[in-house]
């Protein structure tokens, strides 16, 4: 127990060292737009020059105490606020543990009603973040109790690695729901997901061509070339206009192929976030590509030297 302690407080040490590292930072601040909803309207208002539209997301997750859950609510409802009185083309999204999923489905409930009473207020889309398939199923009986007060000014995630994604879809599309539809980034098991890339992204094809087919203005989140070849072929070939759906990206990645779908006439969202807990969504960044590694460890290195 005492060596388990210890480790824990390598880490801690680790990650404070981290975040204080001002060549994280920096590399943080390519994926992150900021700590403060100041900075996320800033960066909101220079892609909705370019023609692209955002969604603003308050990273933290898993919170465990119902204060942590109030302060989450209530910056959520001041984003809200700012994007209204900012005139900003965007919407938000929200995780459900971050309103009190892991402590009281009741007290979830709540809190997503206040952010929706008052987005509905001002008119202002919400979405629902898919999280691990610890949560998918408790995420998707509190979404379709929403949707049913709601309607369309609340929508939700589908990932495509999941096994059962496909017949999700299927119940989704029927009702009428907003679908963001991604590939998915946790670990998870075989029974649960497919673990070959090649069949992920199958399944992604095929669960693209349903929402666009007859879905309710599905996002289509993405920044494999492949998949959205896939897209472009299918839409084009089905005739379907550019107004029936949009792309989604993440603030900071592919924004080559941001300005080349814009300008090619397609809708586009780029994901936005902020908020003080930037390191965990930092890592998982980092672990999409090998050169930021690269470029973080260099940078650590020389750190390191220059304090001895």
């Amino acid at each position: 127990m005492p060596n388990l302690f210890l480790w824990l407080s390598e880490q801690r040490r680790v990650f404070d060292f981290v975040k204080s590292n001002r060549f994280a930072r920096k590399l943080a601040s390519r994926f992150v737009a900021g700590e403060t909803i100041n900075s996320a309207i800033a960066a909101a208002k220079v892609l909705n020059e370019d023609g692209t539209t955002v969604s603003l997301d308050l990273l933290g997750e898993s919170v465990s105490s119902r204060e942590e859950t109030a302060a989450a609510r209530d910056e959520v409802l001041q984003i809200l606020d700012a994007i209204s009185t900012t005139a900003v083309d965007g919407n938000v999204s929200v995780k459900l543990t971050q309103l009190g999923l892991d402590i009281d489905r009741s007290l979830c409930i709540e809190n997503m009603s206040r952010i929706l009473d008052h987005a509905k207020q001002l008119d202002i889309f919400v979405r629902i973040d898919m999280e691990s398939t610890e949560y998918t199923e408790r995420t998707l009986d509190i979404f379709k109790e929403l949707h049913d007060t709601y309607g369309n000014l609340v929508g939700i995630v589908i990932q495509s690695y999941l096994r059962r994604s496909a017949s999700d879809v299927e119940m989704l599309i029927e009702s009428g729901a907003r679908v963001r539809l991604c590939k998915g980034a946790y670990a998870e098991p075989p029974e649960l997901a497919f673990q070959d890339m090649k069949d992920v992204r199958s399944s992604f094809v095929a669960l693209t061509k349903r929402l666009v087919d007859d879905g309710t203005y599905p996002a289509i989140a993405t920044h494999d070339d492949e998949m959205v070849e896939n897209t472009l072929q299918h839409v084009k070939e089905q005739n379907i206009p550019v107004e029936r759906f949009e792309f989604q990206m993440l603030y900071g990645v592919r924004r080559d192929l941001q300005r080349k779908l814009r300008s090619d006439g397609y809708n586009v969202r780029v994901y936005v976030p902020f908020g003080s807990n930037w390191y965990p969504y930092l890592m998982r960044r980092l672990a999409e590509r090998s050169s930021n590694v690269g470029f973080m460890a260099r940078s650590f290195f020389k750190e390191m030297v220059a304090r001895k």
